[in-house]
């Protein structure tokens, strides 16, 4: 699945890096030990940063593509959840106690060639693909942990194709442009 492993110790560096670059901007102090000289920590991935309060979503922001470091990543991702989701105001400092945060670092997202709705579903993955939807200028994500509270691929598509701003059914009527990706995840207090 990812050519590079991250290990569970690494997973908890950056999960602890997440936590406390939130901390920080709300004015609480930084430690970052060990996670900036990694140099497995310096490759370069997609990273997302999920944001939960009581198993409800309260943030959640990253990037499918590289765009520097996976601990860069982290830490802008983790910023952009907390501060910068516009389905949620800016995290409090009395929340930050009750965040759960899980962190997702991406293999590059590849097209998936299908040839009609039902070839589409079939080719999914449940609970291993992350899928990527765009049609003109529509698009959007959802990462694989999603199939947990969605786990019929119809209703997982629909509900993609809505956040698109799309149809519930232009999957398989408009034939979008479709990529899958997998993660390697990592959460706090697993």
């Amino acid at each position: 699945m990812m050519q590079d492993h991250i290990t569970k110790e690494q997973g908890g560096l950056l999960l602890r890096l997440a936590r406390e670059t939130i901390a920080a901007k709300l004015g609480k102090k930084l430690e970052e030990k060990g996670v900036i000289a990694d140099p497995a920590l310096q490759a370069e991935c997609g990273t997302f940063v999920t944001l939960k309060i009581g198993g409800q979503l309260r943030g959640c922001i990253g990037n499918l593509e590289p765009v520097g470091s996976i601990v860069e990543g982290i830490r802008r991702n983790a910023l952009n959840a907390a501060f910068h989701d516009y389905r949620f105001p800016e995290l409090t400092a009395e929340e930050l106690a009750q965040v759960h945060i899980d962190i997702s670092i991406l293999t590059q997202p590849q097209s998936l060639a299908y040839r009609d709705g039902g070839d589409l579903i079939a080719r999914l993955r449940p609970g291993i693909d992350g899928v990527i939807l765009r049609l003109g200028r529509c698009g959007a994500t959802f990462l694989p942990q999603v199939w947990e509270q969605l786990p019929r691929a119809e209703e997982f598509l629909g509900h993609l194709c809505r956040k698109a701003g799309l149809a519930d059914t232009a999957w398989k009527d408009s034939h979008p442009e479709v990529e899958t990706y997998q993660v390697q995840c990592f959460e706090e207090g697993q």
